[in-house]
């Protein structure tokens, strides 16, 4: 069948089109997205501003055009936190309905955890042996540990890189030495307030990092570019990291974004998702992770695929 998925993430809306089949590796037919930045689109009440359910809505709604298009038979939708934590989800997602038709599902950010683990696990495989997972999206911190497909051990945290860099107004000037002793400050308090159910379920034999963030950060530090393909494999060192969190906070947004692997659109985020990463590898004790290319969004589509 050809499936449709619709990822309305807090940076980027995307439709992924797949041909899908039990048993099989899902093949992608064709791409649509656009970056929204819901999770910036906030007014002062935590509501998603009335301009940002607008564009979503239109977005979604040209997605179902190219989905009829393309010949899908069965167009899915999900959204992650930025759409969860909103004042007004229920209200943006009535306004989607009515444009579209579209009835987007909400993950809990300890489904999209699990989904984005079972996508790192069928990518790596069963020899991996017991993996553990650091994810880093615009809105949230997803962490995994397990040794089968459904996760041991999962935790999420308010601890996106669009998050941060809102909250703490990084995006327009260089932040001092005090907000960025704030920031690490808060960054490893809450991830110390989830680690002990983590490395309970014992030490990994790999560890993995996905998402658009985490492949920037490795394509900065030296992994290959993604026009080599996804079976490249790719890592990210933690010292590698380390040397360059200094230098991305002496930069402003426009000068990070002519450095490799670095989109315009997400330069301003790059400071603190690096500082996110760094902490998380440094409180579990992570060297070195391999970069996984699949995430919560193939493993939402194995998932569906799983039932058929």
């Amino acid at each position: 069948m050809r499936l449709g998925v619709i990822d309305v993430g807090s940076n980027t809306v995307h439709l992924l089109v797949i041909d899908a089949h039990p048993g099989a590796h899902p093949l992608p037919d064709y791409s649509h997205k656009v970056e929204l930045r819901l999770a910036e689109q906030l007014t002062p009440d935590g509501a998603i501003s009335e301009e940002g359910a607008g564009r979503l809505a239109t977005f979604v709604r040209d997605c179902t055009e190219v989905a009829e298009t393309r010949g899908v038979s069965e167009l899915l939708g999900f959204a992650t936190s930025a759409i969860r934590d909103a004042s007004n989800t229920d209200e943006v997602l009535e306004q989607v309905r009515r444009a579209s038709g579209v009835q987007l599902q909400v993950l809990s950010g300890e489904n999209e955890a699990r989904l984005t683990f079972l996508a790192a696990r069928r990518w790596f495989g069963w020899s991996s042996g017991r993996l553990f997972l650091i994810d880093i999206g615009g809105g949230s911190l997803e962490l995994g540990a397990g040794m089968d497909e459904e996760a041991d051990a999962v935790a999420t945290l308010p601890l996106g890189a669009g998050r941060l860099t809102r909250e703490l107004q990084l995006a327009g000037a260089n932040p001092s030495e005090g907000d960025l002793r704030a920031l690490r400050k808060r960054i490893r308090s809450e991830i110390a307030a989830v680690h002990r159910p983590l490395v309970k379920v014992g030490t990994p034999h790999r560890v993995v990092g996905t998402s658009k963030t985490i492949r920037s950060l490795g394509r900065l530090c030296g992994a290959a570019p993604s026009s080599e393909g996804p079976h490249v494999p790719r890592t990210l060192a933690r010292d590698d990291l380390a040397a360059w969190v200094p230098r991305l906070a002496a930069m402003p947004p426009e000068e990070r974004a002519s450095l490799q692997g670095i989109s315009e659109a997400r330069a301003p985020q790059m400071l603190a998702g690096a500082m996110v990463v760094e902490a998380a590898m440094e409180l579990f004790d992570v060297d070195q992770l391999d970069i996984c290319p699949w995430a919560l969004r193939e493993g939402f589509i194995l998932r569906r695929m799983d039932s058929l």
